[in-house]
């Protein structure tokens, strides 16, 4: 059997036994057609991988050419960031329920990647945002996010003060609890509970969305994927900026967050079938059409 890939790593939540178990039977269905296992040493303990190779979940973009997660969204979007900037496409297999990214069940897993790896799928290429913190005109940190980034006020509880331009043009100043920049990704996560819009996954744009903003007049903006936003604190302590909400950067008085497309995409490649609005109106629990 012709499979278009041959290298494929293997990531699981090692949380649940169950999945740790489905990962293995999924290795050993992929290595009896002749395909290198790479199990995520985060995954699995020495003993639980058994004959398979483990490797560092750093290491796995350089080693790897296709990768496939076993769990949540959440499992998604760390494996996301580490696997953009090496290419390497994903595939996610959810843990019983459907998830945003995870969209193969468990039930009939082998048979779908099977159909994946002959060339059966159906690819969607989505962005991440590359985010640089500069202080004193100084870059003192970077990161990329799948989902968003977000900047929010600290444990005091007051709002915070800051400025937005969007290709070095003024935007507008804002009073009010943070800011999530969104990915057409992220629009279904914390920016949809915060009012902003959902955007298809292939809508080349990037979403504003403040967070309580103490002026009503404040809304939501898309602005295309080109552009590049910056984001100004200019009163506020104890602020972060989050990345997907995994990982964060504390955020001073006049520091600047610049924000960026990613010169990278993330392939995902879905199943034969796969539909982005069965999907939303399944996670939705929107209306059913009429008979």
């Amino acid at each position: 059997m012709n499979f278009l890939f041959s290298r494929v790593a293997l990531i699981a939540r090692h949380s649940k036994p169950e999945v740790l178990q489905s990962l293995i039977a999924l290795a050993d269905c992929l290595s009896a057609h002749g395909l290198t296992i790479l199990v995520d040493s985060e995954s699995a303990s020495p003993a639980e991988a058994g004959r398979y190779q483990r490797v560092e979940r750093a290491a796995l973009g350089q080693q790897a050419d296709l990768a496939i997660v076993l769990g949540g969204d959440g499992t998604m979007l760390s494996i996301a960031r580490l696997l953009a900037p090496y290419a390497v496409p994903l595939i996610g297999i959810n843990q019983g329920r459907l998830g945003f990214m995870t969209d193969i069940p468990l039930e009939g897993m082998a048979a779908s990647v099977e159909a994946i790896l002959r060339g059966e799928y159906v690819p969607e290429d989505r962005i991440l945002l590359h985010a640089s913190l500069v202080r004193d005109g100084v870059e003192i940190s970077h990161a990329l996010a799948f989902n968003d980034v977000v900047f929010s006020r600290g444990a005091t509880g007051a709002m915070i003060e800051f400025e937005v331009f969007i290709d070095t043009q003024f935007v507008y100043s804002q009073r009010s609890d943070g800011l999530i920049v969104s990915t057409p990704t992220g629009s279904t996560a914390y920016s949809l509970a915060s009012g902003g819009p959902i955007l298809h996954p292939t809508v080349p744009a990037i979403t504003l969305v403040p967070i309580c903003p103490q002026s009503l007049s404040n809304r939501p903006i898309a602005v295309n994927d080109s552009s590049v936003v910056e984001f100004v604190l200019t009163r506020g302590s104890d602020t972060h900026v989050h990345f997907d909400g995994q990982s964060h950067q504390a955020v001073l008085e006049r520091d600047r967050v610049i924000l960026r497309r990613y010169h990278n995409t993330l392939r995902i490649l879905h199943p034969i079938g796969y539909n982005y609005y069965d999907m939303l109106r399944h996670k939705l629990h929107w209306g059913e059409r009429l008979m």
